[in-house]
């Protein structure tokens, strides 16, 4: 699948920060059951990749990507654990030469307009504005809109259920990354119930 495809498959990605390997594949047990299959496990822990595997091995419904990729070697990392995607905070010509060596699409990271259009000049037109609340949010995405028509965006970061509704709403966004899904103190006590109720109102935010 195309990074274009994967954006399209669910209104809300979660973005998962797993601590402990055994609660990965419940996770996404509880979030796929949900209706969130689109997954992204950033590289924030030791056991990230660990958990990707576990998640591809047991959930095959999961469509389950690699995020935090900061470095080239990352890339490499996430290719052995069965990445089907990756996501970027940024993008550098060095990370944009990784990605044409991986087997998996990439989701980069952008926060400014000269960022935007270096990324569109590197290949790609579907972006993650990062930090979405800290580069303007609503606005920023609305101002994006008309010099760049042809671009999409996953905006992350800042964005809870209260504000979903209304990134959803503007014609540039596909999507938006969440991490309101799987709250750490739910994580903590294994509500993998809780979770897939949340993954469950997440996944009603559809388009317009």
């Amino acid at each position: 699948m195309n990074i274009r495809e994967i954006v399209g498959l669910a209104p809300v990605i979660p973005v998962l920060t797993v601590t402990e390997l055994e609660t990965a594949v419940p996770l996404a047990r509880a979030l796929v059951a949900g209706g969130l299959r689109v997954l992204e496990i950033t590289l924030r822990t030791p056991v990230a990749l660990a958990a990707v595997e576990a998640m591809r091995k047991a959930v095959p419904d999961a469509i389950v990507g690699v995020g935090t990729l900061t470095r080239a070697v990352d890339f490499a990392a996430a290719d052995r654990v069965g990445a089907q995607f990756g996501v970027t905070p940024g993008l550098t010509p060095e990370l944009a030469a990784a990605s044409r060596g991986a087997r998996f699409p990439l989701l980069p990271g952008v926060m400014t307009p000269t960022e935007l259009i270096t990324a569109r000049a590197a290949g790609f037109n579907v972006l993650k504005l990062f930090p979405a609340q800290q580069a303007g949010g609503l606005a920023m995405l609305q101002a994006l809109g008309a010099p760049f028509p042809d671009v999409l965006f996953c905006p992350t970061g800042g964005i809870t259920r209260a504000t979903a509704a209304d990134y959803l709403a503007l014609p540039n966004v596909a999507c938006v990354g969440g991490s309101w899904v799987a709250p750490k103190a739910m994580l903590v006590a294994g509500d993998w119930s809780g979770i897939e109720a949340l993954a469950r109102d997440a996944a009603s935010l559809r388009k317009p």
